[in-house]
């Protein structure tokens, strides 16, 4: 291990408060476990503190990522070998320097150790990773410029031409060169970025690059804040909390509701009482799935939310009996019809954004979307109904329509609201939160791990 500023203790405190503010949950009990889990390693072997802290703090494979980021970041590797070499000018290498390096990091994509490939990326991170920023004595670093001059995606050619030598093109053995190159170029990019972001560090101090360094882990990403990679990801995650969704719905449906009065039972049961039925036996419930409503904002202030929900109404399609989804802006249409069984998600909400009539002059209002909904859909909503509605209640300071919402609500078996803004953000400006929870009960639902205990807490 190197030399480090400060204390283990600070770089150990250090590490578990960037983890938490990175989205990595991290408790006390935990943090004291890596901190034992050190008395019993031998601490230099940079690898087996690694291990100890994954073993201790990491819980999920989603967090593994960040956590090997932040790692790098407290606890980086020594800059020897390659790097002591090659320090010093700056300026651009010659031809036959440049196919030197080229013909070297070719060999490294094929074979090569995780130290060979650490301390190839930290010398070239050097030579060409650096240059001047515009106050005195510091530098800027980049992976780019690396990646630029050393071109590893060229590569494989030259590669697949040598270790093949002649062999018949396109069988196995060219299909494990180009696995063992593009695995290979991966390690090397991250390698660069890895060193890149150290150096970074040195200068700039690690918390302020551990900020930006890191994504939250998916589970904790803001869904008013998800990119179009990360709806992507969020795919495989809608339909296990669909499946949870309908299993919690239906038990807290046959916990709330008796079957029909057994009388055989019942007459039976009473003659033990002198003909008295001191004890009323029902019948088992008829085990069937609850049916959904969905109404769901799709304005543009809540769009990334609005997305997230469109899938999750994609997959609860299959999850029960009967589905009926409704979107709205100033005005509602059902958009049922798009998510049909079989149909291609993305084209759904292509076509549902195109054909649905759900905006008239562009302004969220859901005082009259819950009116036009009383209208003309409120035949949707009955006793083995839930009702969920899934919005930020920003109604541009217009009418919320309570007695309507209260009258649909009536009608269902049971409603809940779920709301993608922060808490401390509900009721300022034209958000009507609270006004709405008082007939809905609402929660804060802002990411995949809210949504999940938002889920937990229907049983």
């Amino acid at each position: 291990m190197p030399e480090q500023r400060g204390s283990l203790v600070d770089r150990h405190v250090g590490f578990v408060h960037a983890l938490r503010a990175a989205g990595v949950p991290v408790s006390v009990a935990e943090g004291l476990d890596a901190a034992n889990a050190m008395r019993v390693i031998e601490l230099a072997d940079r690898e087996s503190l690694r291990a100890a802290y994954a073993a201790t703090l990491v819980k999920k494979p989603a967090y593994r990522p960040g956590f090997d980021v932040l790692f790098d970041l407290w606890f980086p590797a020594s800059t020897t070998g390659l790097s002591a070499v090659r320090t010093g000018s700056r300026v651009d290498p010659g031809t036959a320097e440049l196919k030197e390096l080229r013909e070297h990091l070719a060999g490294l994509l094929t074979d090569s150790t995780d130290q060979e490939m650490r301390e190839f990326a930290q010398a070239m991170v050097e030579r060409f990773g650096r240059q001047d920023s515009a106050g005195p004595g510091r530098q800027n670093w980049f992976s780019y410029s690396v990646m630029r001059a050393l071109s590893p995606e060229t590569l494989m050619a030259s590669i697949l031409r040598n270790v093949l030598q002649g062999r018949e093109r396109g069988g196995l053995a060219e299909k494990t060169v180009r696995q063992q190159v593009t695995t290979g170029i991966r390690r090397f990019e991250e390698a660069v970025a890895t060193d890149v972001r150290r150096r970074i560090a040195e200068e700039s101090g690690i918390e302020r690059i551990a900020r930006s360094a890191v994504r939250p882990p998916l589970d904790q990403i803001d869904f008013l804040r998800v990119t179009k990679a990360d709806l992507a990801r969020l795919r495989r995650e809608v339909y296990p909390l669909a499946r949870r969704l309908a299993a919690r719905l239906t038990i807290k449906h046959r916990k709330g509701r008796r079957g029909r009065l057994d009388f055989r039972r019942t007459v039976r049961a009473s003659l033990q009482s002198g003909g008295v039925p001191l004890t009323t036996h029902f019948k088992p419930p008829r085990p069937h799935k609850p049916e959904l409503v969905i109404l769901c904002d799709t304005s543009d202030s809540v769009s990334s939310f609005a997305h997230f929900t469109l899938l999750l109404t994609y997959a609860l399609r299959e999850q029960f009996t009967k589905v009926r989804a409704f979107g709205f802006v100033d005005t509602v249409d059902e958009i049922t019809r798009f998510f049909l069984p079989g149909s291609d998600v993305v084209e759904a909400v292509t076509r549902l954004v195109n054909e649905a009539d759900m905006v008239r002059f562009g302004r969220t209002n859901y005082g009259h979307s819950l009116e036009r909904f009383a209208e003309r859909y409120a035949d949707a909503l009955g006793p083995r109904t839930t009702l969920l509605i899934l919005g930020d209640a920003r109604s541009n300071y217009q009418p919320p329509a309570l007695d309507v919402l209260k009258s649909l609500v009536s009608r269902t078996r049971s409603a809940y609201w779920l709301n993608p803004e922060p808490r401390p953000q509900w009721d300022t400006g034209d958000s009507v939160a609270s006004e709405y929870g008082t007939v809905v009960p609402m929660s804060e639902c802002r990411n995949v791990a809210q949504l999940t205990a938002f889920i937990e807490t229907l049983a």
